[in-house]
């Protein structure tokens, strides 16, 4: 894919690629007032207006499961999902929704291995996430735990968490994780040491799904930006990504 450089610009840019070569958004918070993403419907109704204006043909919504803050079951998630879907009807807006889970790794969930049916999508993937302080200890056992109940995980976000290194993320990759990085990374929306990480990520071919992990329209506005970005058009050049096969 030819790249056309904009000029008069302090950072390199490109023309924008649209999410359209994605076709499926795989991480965002649009089932209304479960966890810190959308509120309400109206919103949720006006974000996924958005992720359709941006070129997504699908989403797969990824509300937070967490045992200290977001106490959702997959009754509650899927409750919710059935209610944006007619809604979505009844507006006549043409998008495909699907929704799983962003759960995050600590000890309750460990003790739901085995005893509970998880949300996935895809190939049995299940998306995980970490503490942003550090990970658990026994964090590969859990991975392991897992991939014996024929889960293929994947973990959001890797970019976000300091405590990480390349080699660590191909420590990830040889036990069969798949790495999830953010659209926002790519512009330094976390910090400018994230976006080093995440453009290292991604020229080392190590990134096989990207999701916009949307919470709110402020996030929302900013997703043109990213569609500029030279690491966007590296990652889809790089033929890794697994988007548009969901």
């Amino acid at each position: 894919m030819m790249l056309k450089w904009f000029s008069k610009k302090k950072e390199q840019e490109c023309e924008p690629l649209n999410f359209s070569v994605l076709k499926t958004d795989i991480h965002s918070h649009f089932i209304p007032g479960i966890d810190d993403g959308s509120p309400d419907m109206e919103t949720t109704i006006a974000l996924i207006e958005k992720m359709q204006g941006l070129g997504f043909e699908k989403i797969i919504t990824s509300p937070h499961v967490m045992s200290d803050f977001y106490q959702n079951s997959s009754e509650i998630i899927l409750k919710g999902l059935a209610d944006v879907r007619k809604e979505l009807k009844a507006k006549n807006i043409n998008m495909e929704i699907d929704a799983v889970a962003e759960y995050y790794i600590d000890y309750e969930f460990e003790q739901k291995i085995g005893k509970e049916k998880f949300l996935t999508f895809g190939d049995n993937y299940i998306l995980v996430e970490l503490s942003f302080m550090q990970a658990p200890r026994n964090l590969f056992e859990i991975i392991f735990k897992l991939q014996l109940e024929g889960y293929k995980v994947v973990l959001a976000h890797p970019e976000r968490y300091n405590y990480y290194t390349i080699k660590d993320y191909e420590e990830f990759i040889s036990r069969g994780v798949i790495l999830q990085i953010n659209f926002l990374s790519l512009i330094g929306y976390y910090s400018p040491q994230v976006k080093k990480k995440t453009e290292s990520l991604i020229n080392s071919g190590m990134v096989s799904l990207v999701g916009t992990d949307c919470h709110n329209m402020n996030h929302a506005e900013l997703y043109e930006k990213c569609q500029t970005q030279k690491a966007w058009h590296d990652l889809v050049n790089s033929g890794k990504l697994l988007n548009a096969t969901l």
